[in-house]
């Protein structure tokens, strides 16, 4: 049965979808479409229930993010993204859920976390300076977590490299509103963040290989599974979701348009089997992006609640999938997009939204085959993997 949270997703749908255009207009998710997504519940599917959260099984969050994703690719995109992050949250020291979500469990986190800072040692914690772009849903959110390299004391990054991922509160970082002018998923106002010499107490930072390998979560005395699975199963698990929903949403527009629809030979449609066709290899192939995607996080997840380890091999299959997940999904949408008439062109028609969305999905790092393939063939032959393979499987 689906989790309520996606049953109440379903039944927003129609709003949902009639928001998307104007989301895109505005560069950012309405209040509208933020006050939905509140109501139905996604951003807390991985909060503790201890703050108010749902603590659900990964499948239930991929199931929700598809299904938002499916009316609204940027509101899609913004619940993976924002949604995962209370994960990684409740894995780090308790007095940081409690700053968070102690008087608002509503309270939502932005990121990136892309290494753009440079966090200087000093007594008790860090000094934090750096610009990160990419912050999506960063207006509806009131922290942020962000990546950071620490600092050798003179303002360059320490050798060897040591990431952290660290998280600040709204007062600590300025939104850059300018920093959003792009050819999809506008609607996300994934804008610029900045901070400017502030200051970070070591425990609201976290060492990346720790919550990479489930260690912050044992170290801090979290023992659910969910808070235990590698971070780079999950934060991929948000992002791949919006793009088969996106591709779903916009299957679901291109027979509804097509139904109805007379090419220029004088022909319906509905008797062209080169278009029939197509449509049909493209609702196969997207289904089994969408199974195979939760196929892989939920084996993950049942592996971990046994008490058992996952191997670099195990996370470096995931990872494959996914990312060939995102790729099948996007390729079967060009299928039914190609065959969809002129007028598919017109900003009017919300199937080419849906195709810009998803092309602008495909292009985030997590989605690169190159690594990801690349570092899964030498796992499989058994080969040690070099460090910079390692980073995102």
């Amino acid at each position: 049965m689906a989790h309520d949270v996606v049953e109440r997703v379903e039944s927003y749908g129609p709003k949902l979808a009639e928001l998307a255009a104007g989301n895109e207009k505005l560069g950012k998710l309405s209040d509208e479409t933020v006050g939905l997504l509140r109501s139905a519940g996604v951003m807390r599917l991985l909060q503790p229930t201890k703050f108010g959260g749902y603590a659900a099984h990964p499948r239930d969050f991929a199931e929700a993010v598809m299904a938002v994703a499916r009316h609204d690719g940027a509101a899609g995109w913004v619940c993976g993204v924002v949604g995962v992050h209370p994960w990684e949250a409740a894995q780090m020291d308790p007095r940081v859920a409690q700053e968070i979500w102690g008087e608002n469990p509503e309270t939502w986190i932005a990121s990136p976390y892309m290494p753009n800072g440079i966090a200087e040692p000093v007594e008790g914690g860090y000094m934090l300076t750096g610009r990160w772009p990419f912050s999506s849903g960063t207006d509806h959110c009131d922290w942020v977590f962000l990546g950071a390299l620490v600092g050798d004391g003179k303002g360059r990054p320490a050798t060897p490299p040591n990431v952290l991922h660290v998280i600040l509160p709204r007062s600590s970082y300025e939104i850059i509103d300018d920093s959003w002018d792009v050819v999809g998923l506008n609607g996300t106002g994934s804008k610029d963040v900045v901070v400017d010499d502030a200051f970070i107490p070591a425990y609201r930072t976290v060492n990346q290989d720790e919550v990479s390998d489930g260690q912050a979560a044992a170290s801090n005395g979290v023992n659910e599974a969910l808070y235990q699975l590698p971070f780079t199963s999950m934060f991929p698990l948000g992002i791949t979701s919006a793009v088969i929903g996106i591709c779903e949403g916009a299957l679901a527009v291109h027979l509804a348009q097509q139904r109805e629809r007379v090419t220029v030979t004088g022909v319906q449609v509905r008797d062209d089997p080169y278009v029939l066709y197509a449509a049909g290899e493209a609702a196969a192939e997207i289904a089994a992006s969408r199974a195979q995607l939760i196929d892989g996080i939920s084996r993950v997840y049942d592996r971990v609640a046994a008490g058992e380890m996952v191997s670099l091999e195990e996370r470096s299959d995931i990872r494959r999938n996914q990312v060939r997940c995102a790729w099948r999904a996007v390729s079967a949408l060009d299928e039914i997009f190609n065959r969809s008439g002129g007028n598919v062109i017109r900003r009017s028609n919300p199937l080419q939204r849906y195709w810009r969305d998803a092309h602008v999905g495909l292009a985030h790092m997590i989605h690169v085959p190159g690594s990801a393939y690349h570092a899964n063939s030498l796992a499989q032959m058994g080969v040690e993997l070099p460090p910079h393979l390692r980073v995102m499987i």
